[in-house]
């Protein structure tokens, strides 16, 4: 069986550190699995290639990706097959890792979008939503069991977002939610603090240290919420994330959103302020039936262009970092126009905003070439390549490791393979050595992810059998 090697990646995950050396460009992926499922091949000068390989290549260090409760409504979408749930965020946390980017988890507590406009509770916990006490439980429990099953097989997340543009009260009923903008502080703060004594503690448990964030939309929005957080006693966070379009969030500039971070980072000094999401159209024109949600140009990044895109991008960019952010992160940059429906129409509600052109190719200067403008955005020092595999031996049926500047090299070895739908299909432990050979398990032909462990140090690796 003929090994191809997919990519020969840095491979030693450090923790998260969120500091003024580091600064994050990231993309939120979280339509990925969905596409590609829908007939979407992702491409770079013709050649079609891994979208997760692709962004780590243009120097992108993080990948956020949603997730719903139970997202029952996919059930009459297309083929019936749900996203955005835990088992597809679980592959999709492997396809960072394997990328070697960090990971966003964003719980946005609800079986569907949540939003400044809606903040709906799942619906599993309908019966328990006026009674803040067993709501806390249930959340507890939701947010500990996600985590502890990623745990599981070393998936844990660098960050995680308690909820989702959080500009009201969160877990609210239909009824309460339709009635019209509402923040009760005290259950919310208890809410928070219960998510987040979750993530602690769990944390803790498996020795990861994860970054909690706060998620707010808009900037001129975000001083006087996190302000209210802190107020009411919502203090034990690392992250203010915001959202900043300017379609939505206009007349506020990118000068402007700067002032907002400078202020943030003044008046928190021990919390990082990144823009979670941001978005930019490359054109006005449409490539399926859907709707598009972004229509606006500022002045003075028109007309709609891949290049104006690429600019909006630098140049926000740079005023985050110049005001003390630690980082931004495009909003679906890899939805693309497919057969597959939303709720709302057949196709993407986002394929004129993202990097690549209407036939799946990366764009020429666009938003994908954004974080090579920057000077930071070189890779980390100090990652090096690791672990290499060096194929199969003539002959044999073995991947061949190969190991350098690996922590703790008197351990044991533990492989595990993955499948692209993330199931664990073989595994193996053995003593280390600077080549280590592993007999290929009878699998099908295809491609995979190896997880290699030594201690605490793991790594993963891309590839097809």
């Amino acid at each position: 069986m003929k090994i191809r090697i997919l990519t020969l990646l840095s491979c030693l995950f450090c923790v998260a550190q969120l500091s003024a050396q580091q600064f994050f460009y990231g993309a939120d992926l979280s339509y990925v699995n969905e596409m590609e499922d829908c007939g979407v091949q992702y491409r770079e000068n013709g050649t079609a290639r891994d979208v997760y390989d692709i962004f780590a290549d243009h120097h992108f260090n993080l990948v956020r990706l949603r997730l719903w409760h139970t997202p029952a409504w996919y059930d009459t979408l297309n083929a019936g097959k749900r996203y955005a749930d835990l088992a597809d965020v679980r592959k999709a946390i492997l396809r960072a890792k394997a990328a070697n980017m960090k990971v966003l988890l964003d719980f946005h507590l609800s079986d569907t979008w949540a939003d400044p406009q809606k903040q709906v509770a799942p619906a599993a916990w309908s019966g328990v939503l006026g009674n803040l006490p067993l709501l806390q439980d249930s959340l507890r429990n939701y947010i500990t069991a996600t985590l502890q099953h990623l745990h599981q097989d070393n998936l844990l997340p660098d960050m995680v977002q308690i909820g989702n543009e959080t500009n009201r009260g969160i877990l609210l009923s239909e009824a309460q939610n339709n009635a019209g903008w509402q923040l009760d502080w005290p259950r919310n703060s208890a809410l928070f603090k219960t998510a987040i004594e979750a993530v602690r503690t769990v944390s803790a448990q498996s020795g990861k240290d994860i970054k909690i964030a706060l998620h707010l939309a808009g900037p001129a929005d975000t001083e006087w919420l996190v302000q209210g957080f802190w107020n009411n006693g919502v203090q034990d966070f690392d992250v203010i994330g915001m959202s900043y379009y300017w379609a939505w969030h206009q007349p506020t500039t990118i000068a402007q959103c700067g002032n907002v971070i400078a202020a943030l980072k003044n008046k928190y000094p021990g919390k990082a302020i990144m823009v979670f999401e941001t978005g930019y159209i490359w054109t006005t024109q449409a490539n399926d039936a859907a709707n598009n949600i972004i229509s606006a140009t500022h002045p003075d990044y028109a007309p709609a262009s891949p290049q104006n895109q690429r600019k909006w991008l630098t140049d926000l960019s740079e005023v985050v970092q110049s005001s003390g952010g630690a980082g931004v992160i495009y909003w679906e940059p890899a939805w693309q126009s497919s057969p597959c429906f939303t709720p709302w129409g057949q196709g993407s509600h986002q394929e004129h905003a993202t990097f690549f052109d209407f036939s799946n190719n990366v764009l020429p200067d666009g938003g994908m070439f954004w974080p090579a403008s920057q000077s930071s955005a070189a890779p980390e020092a100090g990652l090096k390549s690791s672990v290499e595999l060096l194929g199969a031996r003539a002959g044999t049926r073995q991947v061949v490791l190969k190991f350098s500047d690996t922590p703790v090299p008197q351990e044991q070895v533990e492989l595990r393979l993955f499948d692209l739908n993330g199931r664990q299909v073989a595994s193996g432990q053995m003593p280390f050595q600077e080549q280590l050979p592993w007999q290929l398990p009878d699998v099908p032909a295809g491609a995979y992810f190896l997880q290699i462990k030594i201690g605490l140090w793991t790594s993963y690796k891309s590839l097809r059998l």
